[in-house]
């Protein structure tokens, strides 16, 4: 299988519905529900998640067919292809509703390729917003506008990157703790929070502004993200040599078979040692 070549099919296909987004970021959009996790985020879809998904099947389809390759798509149910095929295509084809509504940065296009055993082999990312094309190929490093990414930690300050804010999170106490010894083992000088977008780009935030971390604790309801909101950030990360697993530090599992959700694990992203 030609990893570089689905890539650039991946890439065209983000692009595409990048497109479409930036259409319609003006436009007043009548937000729909849909069956999701605990929280309102994962509960919201718009005509233009719906259009921007149908955009990028057009794009990944024949590749399924040619290659033998499953489909997971967060605005279509789960046919479980992922658990026969040797490798899935994972797609959000707009993470951050709730920031492309309330017409603030935070939104972007995931498409990833997972293999059958979790194992995230592309990750593409494109924001909308800065227009700007983060992408990742196993083994291949990882790039940002094409060009190899190469990152620096320069920042005297830990940098908490969280969807909601602290004070509006479930045992923020508990967090302020980790954020306060991860201060203290770094000899930093103080926290910095940046809030508002989806899970996605909060991923690269952690990247472009580290010593770093997003994380999401384990709990019981339904949510705490999708496979679809970690699967290409997910090889972007590894292939940058920074952490993305589980909050207990297990791998992430970008397979699971009970459910799409990650409330069972968390997840941990940081980017703190560089």
């Amino acid at each position: 299988m030609d990893l570089k070549h689905l890539t650039n099919i991946a890439i065209e296909a983000a692009l595409s519905a990048g497109k479409t987004i930036q259409k319609h970021l003006n436009d007043n959009i009548v937000v729909e529900k849909k069956e999701g996790g605990s929280n309102y985020a994962s509960q919201v879809v718009t005509k233009v998640d719906r259009e921007c998904e149908r955009i990028i099947l057009s794009y990944l389809k024949p590749t399924c067919k040619a290659h033998d390759i499953g489909l997971l798509s967060e605005e279509t149910e789960d046919d479980e292809s992922r658990f026969k095929k040797e490798y899935f295509w994972c797609i959000d084809p707009l993470d951050g509703t709730l920031a492309f509504i309330n017409k603030q940065p935070g939104f972007s296009v995931s498409i990833a390729l997972i293999a059958k055993d979790g194992t995230p082999v592309i990750g593409v990312v494109f924001d909308p917003s800065t227009k700007i094309l983060y992408h990742a190929i196993k083994g291949h490093g990882a790039y940002k506008n094409k060009s190899p990414w190469n990152i620096q930690n320069t920042n005297d300050y830990l940098t908490y990157v969280t969807d909601k804010k602290l004070r509006d999170t479930p045992k923020s106490t508990e967090i302020q703790d980790i954020l306060n010894k991860h201060k203290t083992d770094l000899g930093l000088k103080y926290i910095k929070e940046i809030s508002g977008a989806g899970a996605v780009l909060s991923a690269i935030i952690v990247i472009e502004n580290g010593p770093a971390c997003f994380l999401k604790l384990p709990k019981k309801d339904l949510g705490g993200g999708s496979i679809w909101d970690f699967a290409a950030t997910a090889c972007i990360f590894q292939e940058l040599g920074l952490t993305a697993t589980h909050f207990n530090g297990e791998t992430l599992e970008l397979n699971k078979k009970a459910d799409t959700f990650m409330n069972h694990k968390g997840v941990y992203y940081s980017n703190l040692t560089l």
